[in-house]
């Protein structure tokens, strides 16, 4: 899966917090689950790894031999990554307009409340275009996106220019405004590549279910047992993303893997190759 994951030219990552009780680090320290996600429809790849580190290193080693477009979220150090690596990098709308969304809600100034407003129209505009397109081939897709999508992210530039000299920085509209500016370049791959999304939604979807597990058990107790966890949770992921229960993939998997003895028979158990027995 990682090998096939690695020739996708197009990887989201995101990452998360997991406690692990016993390690070299205190037990109320810091670990991390971090998520990749690529591939086309009804051949998703879904991938979980533990490190009890959040530095660049780490992606750095998961995306070794990567050659593609790299889309996350404003984290700095996927930006190192990709410097490093002369990867594209693609940012994410939709954790701006999250920002600008914040700074609505905060404002008790009706003028500051539409000025978040003018933002959130115009990202929203840009979602609009996405969902009349959505089934669009790729060339007709940067078509439009050329045509329609790009005179919006210009206007939306200026504004942002002309908002960063009216507000203050520290104010959750000027927060937002600053933000976007600082990932605007990574903002802009999108218009000339179709396979490129408008948001990093791919992987925090896939991550939430690791999330939502975390707030049940808590913690892992070893890093032994962080490590076998991601790894569950990449074969469950990856079977739920190409539409496979779990269960029964899982069953099939358990039962055909020992025989495995060469790559076409790995390559036979990858969830979109598997045939599963109906019930």
């Amino acid at each position: 899966m990682n090998e096939q994951l690695l020739e996708s030219p197009l990887i989201q990552c995101d990452e998360t917090r997991v406690q692990v009780l016993s390690s070299e680090k205190a037990a109320t320290a810091e670990h991390w689950i971090w998520v990749r996600a690529s591939g086309p429809p009804h051949r998703r790849i879904i991938l979980f790894d533990y490190d009890p580190s959040r530095g660049r290193a780490v992606p750095m080693r998961l995306l070794d031999g990567f050659a593609g477009i790299l889309q996350t979220d404003g984290y700095e150090a996927y930006c190192a990554v990709a410097q490093a690596k002369q990867l594209i990098h693609a940012g994410c709308y939709a954790h701006a307009r999250r920002r600008f969304e914040d700074a609505r809600k905060s404002q008790a100034d009706p003028n500051r409340e539409g000025q978040s407003k003018l933002a959130l129209d115009l990202i929203g505009q840009l979602y609009r275009i996405e969902r009349e397109i959505k089934a669009a081939s790729p060339e007709e897709r940067l078509r439009v996106r050329q045509s329609q999508s790009a005179p919006v992210v210009r206007e939306l530039k200026a504004w942002l220019d002309k908002m960063a000299d009216a507000v203050l920085p520290q104010s959750a509209l000027g927060k937002a405004v600053y933000y976007m500016l600082g990932q605007f370049t990574k903002l802009l791959p999108f218009l000339d590549h179709p396979q490129i999304p408008l948001d990093t939604n791919r992987v925090e979807n896939a991550i939430r279910p690791f999330v939502i597990g975390r707030n049940n058990w808590l913690f892992s107790q070893t890093t032994g047992g962080a490590m076998a966890s991601a790894r569950l949770y990449s074969l469950v992921e990856t079977a739920r993303a190409n539409g496979i229960e779990p269960h029964a993939y899982l069953s099939r998997l358990f039962a055909e893997l020992p025989k495995a003895t060469s790559a076409e028979h790995f390559e036979a158990l990858l969830p979109w190759n598997t045939t599963l027995d109906a019930h």
